[in-house]
C-alpha cells in the first residue's frame, strides 16, 4: 500500500516548510490579542481560516497554567488506557482479521510533523487525537507500510503498520465544509484529503470559549501587575532646609533616593506636596476574576457544573467521580470509532478484499456502574430467560476471544 500522489506532495510541502527559516515566525497572537483580535480569529475560523485561531490556541494552551494542566490531565487520562482488538464472532476470517489488526497497532509508530522529536506509538497517537477536544480537529497523514516477512496463513498480502504524521492545524482550510491541505497563507483552495491516508478526529473545540476566558483572565492580571507596581510599595518624601543647589541640598537628594522608592520627593521647609491616592480602599476586583476565568477553564475540561463553579475551591477541579468517567469514556469511543472508520476498514480492506469486517480495535473503559452490578443484572436477566449476546458481553466488558492454545477459566460447579 504506497502513498498517494497527493498525499506525497503534500508530505514534501511539509518537509520544505519544516526547513524554511520563516518557520511559524512572523505570527505572534499573543502579542497582538485583543477582544477585536480574538472575535476576528473566531469569526475566521468558523468560515474555514483556520490558520489563525489555530496557532492562537497553541500558544494560549502551551502558556497558561491553569489551561496547561487540565488539558495535559484529560488527554492523557484516555491515552493510558489500555485497549484489545474485539471480534464479532469466533470464526476463522474474525480471528485472522484480529490479529492483523493486533500487528498493525502494536508495530505503528507515530511523530509530530512540526517537530521530530516527539515520537512514538499507539498512546502518542492517542494523545495527538485527543487535541481535537481543544482544537475540534487533529490531523494525521497516514504512511502505510508493508511487511513482507510478516503473513497471516491464509492471507496472501503482506502485513501492514504505518507510521501516523501529526500535521497542525495551521496547515488545513475548511472553506467548502470538509478540511483540505492549505499551507501559508494561501488564498486558494487546499489540496483534497485522499481517503485512507489521512485520518481526521473531530472533538469538542473547547478553545473556543477557552481563548475568551484566557483574554479576560490576563487583561485583568495585566491591571492587577500594574497596580502592584505603583501601589505595592510607598513614595518617599524628605525636607530640608537646605536651599537647592546646595551641598547640604544634594546630600538630602542623595538619601531620599537611597531608599530605592519609586515615587520619591525633596522639599523645602515651607514647600508642600499633595499626594493622589489611586489605592483601592475595599477588596480589589481583579483576584475574584482571575479566579472566576480559571475556574472556568478548569470546568470546561474536567466537566464540573455550575455548582463547582460556585465554590471558592473550584480550581481544584480534576477528573473524579462520575464526571470523569462520563468524558473518559466518551473520549475513549470517539478516539475508538475513528480508528474503526478511518483506518481499520482500510488495512482489512486491504488485507481481505471484499470480506466483511469482523474486527475493530477498541480502548477498554471503566464501567459507569459498578462493574459486579452489571455482571448480576446479566445474570438475572438470563435466569428471567432473556437472551444476552455474547458479542455485547465482550465489548461491554473489554473481553476478547481466547486464541486456540490459551487457557480459559472454567465455570466453577453452584454450591450447595
Amino acid at each position: 500500500m504506497n502513498l498517494s500522489t497527493t498525499a506525497m506532495k503534500i508530505a514534501s510541502e511539509l518537509e520544505q516548510l519544516r526547513g524554511a527559516p520563516s518557520w511559524r515566525r512572523g505570527f505572534h497572537p499573543i502579542r497582538s490579542l485583543t477582544p477585536e483580535t480574538l472575535t476576528r480569529h473566531l469569526d475566521a475560523f468558523h468560515g474555514g481560516n483556520l490558520r489563525g485561531a489555530a496557532l492562537l490556541w497553541e500558544a494560549i494552551e502551551r502558556r497558561d497554567d491553569v489551561l496547561q494542566g487540565v488539558a495535559a490531565k484529560r488527554k492523557k487520562s484516555v491515552a493510558r488506557l489500555p485497549w484489545d482488538v474485539l471480534t464479532v464472532d469466533g470464526g476463522e476470517e474474525a480471528l485472522a482479521q484480529q490479529e492483523a489488526l493486533r500487528f498493525f497497532y502494536n508495530s505503528l509508530t507515530c511523530v509530530n510533523a512540526a517537530d521530530g522529536n516527539e515520537r512514538g506509538g499507539f498512546r502518542l497517537l492517542i494523545k495527538q487525537m485527543m487535541d481535537s477536544v481543544g482544537k475540534k480537529y487533529a490531523v494525521h497523514e497516514i504512511v502505510y507500510r508493508e511487511h513482507g516477512e510478516c503473513r497471516l496463513e491464509g492471507v496472501g498480502e503482506a502485513l501492514l503498520s504505518a507510521e501516523f504524521r501529526f500535521v497542525p492545524l495551521e496547515f488545513f482550510e475548511n472553506r467548502s465544509g470538509r478540511l483540505r491541505f492549505s499551507p501559508g497563507d494561501r488564498a486558494e483552495d487546499g489540496m483534497e484529503l485522499e481517503p485512507g491516508a489521512w485520518m481526521v478526529t473531530v472533538g469538542d473545540g473547547l478553545m473556543e470559549a477557552c481563548s475568551i476566558a484566557y483574554l479576560f483572565k490576563h487583561l485583568p492580571l495585566r491591571d492587577w501587575l500594574v497596580y502592584c507596581e505603583r501601589n505595592g510599595m510607598p513614595g518617599v518624601k524628605g525636607v530640608t532646609d537646605a536651599l537647592p543647589g546646595t551641598p547640604h541640598w544634594e546630600m538630602a537628594r542623595r538619601a531620599v533616593e537611597a531608599f530605592g522608592a519609586e515615587f520619591n520627593a525633596l522639599l523645602s521647609t515651607g514647600s508642600d506636596l499633595q499626594a493622589i491616592d489611586l489605592s483601592s480602599r475595599g477588596e480589589l476586583p481583579y483576584p475574584a476574576l482571575v479566579e472566576r476565568m480559571d475556574r472556568a477553564i478548569a470546568a470546561l475540561w474536567c466537566g464540573s457544573d455550575l455548582s463547582t463553579l460556585s465554590r471558592g475551591n473550584g480550581v481544584g477541579a480534576s477528573l473524579q467521580g462520575d464526571g470523569r468517567l462520563i468524558l473518559e469514556n466518551d473520549d475513549a469511543a470517539t478516539i475508538s470509532e475513528t480508528l474503526n472508520a478511518q483506518v481499520d476498514c482500510h488495512v482489512l480492506g486491504h488485507l481481505f478484499p471484499g470480506a466483511p469486517l469482523r474486527a475493530y480495535v477498541r480502548l477498554r473503559t471503566a464501567p459507569e456502574r459498578n462493574a459486579l452490578e452489571e455482571l448480576e443484572i446479566c445474570e438475572r436477566l438470563a435466569r428471567m430467560g432473556l437472551p444476552i449476546p455474547l458479542k455485547d458481553l465482550r465489548e461491554r466488558f473489554a473481553i476478547s476471544l481466547p486464541l486456540e492454545g490459551d487457557e480459559v477459566l472454567a465455570a466453577s460447579s453452584p454450591t450447595r
